[in-house]
């Protein structure tokens, strides 16, 4: 199996406790945008500070279609097909998502998800 790169937001916690819920099931290589060179997967800081990159099998995905990629390897292949059969609706979620992660609606999920990946 071909490797998968992640590169997000190292920061952000819910980046963070959800590269762990996926670590779980899937193995990744994820990456801090800030700490790689980006250049060698032809992306920008501009670029990854808007939005986590996926990289397998020399393509490259972002956005939500990152998302659905990496909840399909997982096994939630049911989440997947929702995040691509609502197109430009995923797209907006996970824009508003992505810009609002101090929001309560962001920091519940972020709790919800350290405490499933406690209890695992």
């Amino acid at each position: 199996m071909s490797e998968i790169v992640v590169i997000y937001d190292g920061d952000c916690q819910f980046c963070q406790e959800s590269l762990t819920w996926l670590q779980q099931k899937v193995q990744v290589t994820a990456l801090a945008f800030k700490n790689t060179d980006l250049s060698q997967y032809g992306l920008t800081l501009e670029e990854c500070a808007k939005s986590v990159f996926v990289i397998h099998e020399n393509k490259t995905r972002a956005g939500a279609s990152a998302i659905a990629f990496l909840l399909n390897k997982r096994g939630n292949k049911i989440s997947s097909l929702i995040i691509i059969l609502s197109g430009v609706l995923a797209r907006l979620s996970y824009a508003w998502i992505s810009s609002h992660r101090n929001s309560r609606f962001v920091l519940l999920l972020t709790k919800i998800l350290r405490y499933a990946n406690k209890t695992k």
